[in-house]
């Protein structure tokens, strides 16, 4: 079970796939996080320790299409991830296996898929699709017009609210899983109806900018959650349309309270 001696290595340097594209060497720096966590985790006897990778790992052959089938675990081989971020992240899985190979160190490894929500970051797999789910708020706050987005529109993902991130992770911790497994939703849309959501619970309507010379990511990505409801019985169930209302809700109240007022979420 997950106690006192446990760690999560949750970091890494990383953004939105601007940032990725054009920070590859420093994407893969963080391999030197879970490098020194996991020597410290060793010599410190820890009893679990606990790697958040992502699904930038996966094939990009596999990811050239929009209505792509969700991906199972096993398509991250053979290898051809996400260059730079990705492949520091299958690098560092494999840090994670070794470790428990050869010093007996019980490692578990999440594969996360565009985790967001309140207090979430705004996204967890180097997509930055994330970094669309408060524009409708924005846009309403301040009147910012146009929208603008990385690529045509019609690439598609899956997002994750991160109540069902942190309860997939909690179960994962508490069970024999050793090997990578995805904590994702299954539910694949393109970015244009994430917007179109958006535009629904903001009552908004956003002008559209489409930016096809800017990186976009791979054409399609989802979740295949095979492994995990095997595993673990479980697999995340709140809706897009759900876990948009409450993340818009938090922004609202974040940007309506007074900057020198503690709010939701304020630290």
């Amino acid at each position: 079970m997950a106690g006192a001696s446990t760690v999560y290595n949750l970091a890494s340097d990383m953004g939105g796939m601007g940032f990725i594209e054009k920070n590859k060497a420093l994407c893969m720096l963080s391999v030197l996080i879970n490098t020194h966590l996991l020597k410290a985790a060793r010599e410190s006897g820890v009893q679990r320790y606990f790697y958040s990778s992502s699904a930038c790992v996966y094939n990009a052959s596999k990811q050239s299409v929009p209505g792509v089938p969700g991906l199972a675990e096993d398509d991250a081989y053979p290898a051809m991830p996400e260059d730079g971020y990705g492949w520091e992240k299958l690098f560092s899985e494999r840090m994670c296996r070794h470790f428990h190979e050869d010093f007996g160190l019980e490692t578990r490894v999440a594969r996360y898929h565009n985790v967001y929500g309140p207090t979430a970051p705004t996204t967890a797999d180097g997509e930055g699709a994330g970094r669309d789910l408060p524009e409708g708020h924005r846009c309403k706050a301040v009147g910012r017009s146009p929208h603008r987005h990385l690529g045509d529109g019609l690439q598609t993902r899956s997002f994750t609210y991160i109540a069902d991130c942190l309860e997939g992770t909690r179960r994962l911790m508490d069970s024999e899983v050793r090997t990578p497994i995805n904590i994702g939703s299954s539910e694949m849309v393109t970015i244009n109806r994430l917007v179109d959501l958006v535009e629904a619970i903001a009552g908004v309507h956003l002008v559209r900018e489409y930016d096809t010379s800017a990186p976009k990511g791979v054409a399609g990505r989802n979740s295949d959650n095979s492994q995990i409801l095997a595993s673990l019985g479980w697999e995340p169930s709140t809706s897009l349309l759900t876990g948009l209302e409450a993340t818009y809700r938090w922004i609202h109240d974040e940007m309506m309270t007074p900057a020198h007022a503690p709010g939701p979420g304020r630290r």
